[in-house]
């Protein structure tokens, strides 16, 4: 099984980079009371956050507005994960936890102002790869049946049967969702400029920690980007 940004995607987005972690043999069961209460210090912090009261132009949501853009959805209808997590954590709403992993990237975003999610590897049919949509790659949304399917140049997610998160990172797939009983994950955190390559390798590091803390399981991490496109996992 490969990851692979496809170079479609970079020829469009030639800064952009994105951070992996692999985990297997995870423990995503039960509720963690240290990271609830992350969590609940993380959604605190938001409310206090001056740059995030005007999120459409906070320098870490505004760029993915853009990208939005450019690949042809409107972002004032469509936000990206961190733009539709950081207006509710900015509310004050505190994030259900929904399980350990997704518990972990939520966290995790709302403290980088970076788009962060996960996949059930389990799952996954081939190789996981982010590309520009053709059109009939079928998507079923998160908690519902329905299949759609994206226009031609949206930025998705997919492997050779689906579509796993649709708008790059605005609405994951229901096949691949995250649950208590997953095992083997892959997680992605999504950096554009101003958020440099070294710091997505540490920040992609942090959150491979932070996995290993909460979950166990053997995690490793890895860099996509224009100079390294695709790795065997």
């Amino acid at each position: 099984m490969k990851d692979i940004v496809s170079r479609e995607v970079l020829a469009r987005f030639p800064d952009y980079v994105r951070g992996v972690v692999i985990a297997k043999g995870v423990d995503n069961s039960g509720e963690k009371p240290e990271l609830v209460e992350l969590l609940q210090k993380v959604v605190q912090k938001a409310t206090q956050d001056e740059a995030l009261q005007d999120i459409k132009n906070h320098p870490r949501i505004a760029p993915w507005r853009q990208a939005y853009t450019d690949f042809g959805t409107n972002p004032n209808k469509f936000y990206c994960s961190i733009e539709s997590l950081g207006r509710r954590a900015r509310r004050g709403d505190q994030l259900p936890y929904i399980n350990t992993l997704v518990a972990l990237f939520n966290y995790f975003s709302l403290k980088h102002i970076v788009p962060s999610g996960g996949d059930d590897l389990e799952s996954v049919d081939g190789d996981l790869r982010l590309v520009l949509a053709k059109g009939d790659e079928p998507f079923t949304p998160l908690g519902a049946e329905v299949v759609e399917y994206p226009p031609p140049g949206e930025v998705i997610y997919v492997d050779n049967a689906k579509v796993m998160c649709r708008r790059w990172n605005w609405r994951q797939g229901d096949q691949t969702k995250l649950t208590p009983a997953t095992s083997n994950v892959a997680i992605n955190v999504d950096c554009l400029p101003p958020v440099s390559k070294d710091e997505a390798k540490a920040i992609t590091s942090e959150l491979a920690d932070l996995v290993k803390e909460f979950c166990g399981g053997e995690v490793n991490y890895f860099l996509l980007h224009n100079t390294q496109n695709e790795i065997e996992i």
